[in-house]
C-alpha cells in the first residue's frame, strides 16, 4: 500500500536511484520546486510537505513540481507491470487525539490521465503508524485494495465500498468511491469516528500524517498527474 518507513529502509538499496536521475521530463509548468529524487521532500510556507516517494520495484523516472501547497503535480513514467512504484503526496500533520478534534475537512480538485494503473487517494495515519486508512477518490486499471470488503455506506459527503487488512505491518481501512471523483470536499473526521466507534477498529488514537496524492502502478510512455487544489483543515 502507500509509503511506510519500514517500507522505505527495505526498498531504498534496491531501487535504481540512477535511472531516477537525468531523465525525468520537466514540470509541465514553471515552479517553485522540483525533484527527481527517490525521496525529494518540500516543505512549503503553510505548513505541508510534498514528496516524490518512489519506493516500489522496477521504477521508471519520476518528477514532482510545486507552485504552493494547493497546486502541483508529477510526471511519471513506471512501466507496465504490476505492483505500486510510487506514491507522490502532499502531506499535513494534524497531532490531535481523536477525541479532541471537532471537525477534520479537505478538498480536492485533480486532473488524472485516462490511460496507466493509480488511484487518487488520501493517506491517513494515526502517530504511531499503526493504522492505515485510505480513501480512494478515483481508480482506474489493474489496482486493487488491500483485505476484504465490508460492505457499503455513506459517510463524510460520499458513499463507498470498506475493505479491511493487513499488510504484516498495520492494519489498513481502505474506502473506494464508489464512483469516480475529481473534485470535492471530503468530511473526514465521521469516517474516522465510524471506525473508532461504530467498528470498534481502533481506540482513541492521535490523528498523524493527512496526506494526499498519486498511488502509482504503471504510466508508460510518460503521464501527467495534477493537483488543482488541495488543502487540509483541523481543530
Amino acid at each position: 500500500m502507500a509509503p511506510r518507513i519500514w517500507k522505505r529502509l527495505l526498498l531504498a538499496p534496491v531501487v535504481a536511484f540512477a535511472a531516477l536521475v537525468g531523465f525525468a521530463a520537466a514540470p509541465a509548468q514553471a515552479a517553485i520546486w522540483s525533484s527527481s529524487d527517490q525521496w525529494g521532500n518540500y516543505t512549503t510556507s503553510d505548513g505541508y510537505t510534498l514528496y516524490n516517494n518512489i519506493w516500489g520495484s522496477g521504477t521508471g523516472p519520476q518528477t514532482i513540481w510545486a507552485n504552493s501547497s494547493s497546486n502541483w503535480g508529477v510526471w511519471a513514467n513506471h512501466p507496465n507491470t504490476g505492483g505500486i512504484k510510487s506514491y507522490p503526496n502532499a502531506k499535513k500533520v494534524i497531532g490531535k487525539p481523536l477525541n479532541s478534534l471537532s471537525s477534520l475537512r479537505s478538498s480536492y480538485n485533480v486532473t488524472v490521465p485516462s490511460s496507466g494503473a493509480y488511484n487518487t487517494s488520501y493517506d491517513i495515519w494515526d502517530s504511531s503508524y499503526k493504522y492505515e486508512i485510505m480513501l480512494w477518490m478515483n481508480y482506474r486499471g489493474a489496482v486493487g485494495p488491500l483485505g476484504t470488503s465490508q460492505g457499503t455506506l455513506t459517510l463524510g459527503g460520499h458513499s463507498w465500498t470498506v475493505y479491511k487488512g493487513s499488510n504484516g505491518a498495520n492494519e489498513v481501512f481502505s474506502f473506494l468511491r464508489t464512483s469516480n471523483s475529481t473534485s470535492g470536499t471530503v468530511d473526514v473526521l465521521p469516517i474516522l469516528k465510524w471506525i473508532k466507534d461504530t467498528k470498534g477498529w481502533w481506540g482513541n488514537v492521535t490523528v498523524g500524517d493527512v496526506q494526499f496524492g498519486y498511488e502509482i502502478t504503471s504510466s508508460s510512455g510518460g503521464l501527467d498527474f495534477t493537483t488543482n487544489s488541495f488543502s487540509v483543515s483541523g481543530s
